[in-house]
């Protein structure tokens, strides 16, 4: 079995910054792919960046037991990590980093136990998240509202990983991200 490392954090906390730079610095990173029935957003590439599926196929995927871990983020949402690709990053012999939500993270965390470390990526309070994502001018004021009750519950969730990144400064929530990493690597 390979080691994993689990980020997950609310939206806005900086996660997909930190965790691009950390696949930059370290080539033996590789980022496992997600599978979901969501349809791509965007430029979104099925393979790259998701693995699109039907949900008929998901949920006969689920009771093939093909998952690691699933779960419904939002009604008719599913998304989930297939063994598979946990398998083939581990035969690159490389270190798996998941880009989980906070329930998938915890759940990844029980599968794996020491093989994992997770660490829990935060902003310094709620009310810097709504700054951040209004600030990204990405998502309606609905869409922002719902990240933030969102967010506002994940944050419970942060004492149930290894390690707590807050990222209020983001050049040193980068350093600090490299030392969890280094240690990992060890």
């Amino acid at each position: 079995m390979g080691k994993v490392l689990i980020l997950s954090a609310p939206s806005g906390s900086g996660k997909s910054t930190i965790i691009n730079h950390l696949l930059k610095k370290y080539p033996n990173l590789e980022l496992s792919i997600s599978a979901t029935t969501r349809s791509p957003r965007g430029e979104e590439v099925d393979g790259k960046d998701y693995y699109f599926l039907k949900e008929e196929r998901f949920r006969s995927s689920i009771s093939e037991n093909a998952f690691v871990e699933w779960e419904e983020v939002y009604k008719g949402s599913l998304y989930g990590t297939l063994k598979s690709e946990v398998q083939r990053i581990w035969d690159k012999g490389n270190i798996v980093i998941f880009d989980i939500d906070v329930v998938g993270g915890v759940n990844i965390k029980n599968i794996y136990g020491d093989y994992a470390l997770s660490v829990f990526i935060s902003a310094p309070s709620v009310e810097v998240l709504k700054k951040r994502l209004i600030s990204r001018a990405t998502d309606s004021k609905e869409a922002i509202a719902k990240r933030i009750e969102k967010a506002t519950f994940e944050m419970t969730f942060s004492d149930k990983y290894d390690k707590v990144l807050i990222n209020d400064n983001l050049d040193e929530a980068l350093i600090n991200a490299e030392k969890i990493v280094d240690e990992l690597i060890k």
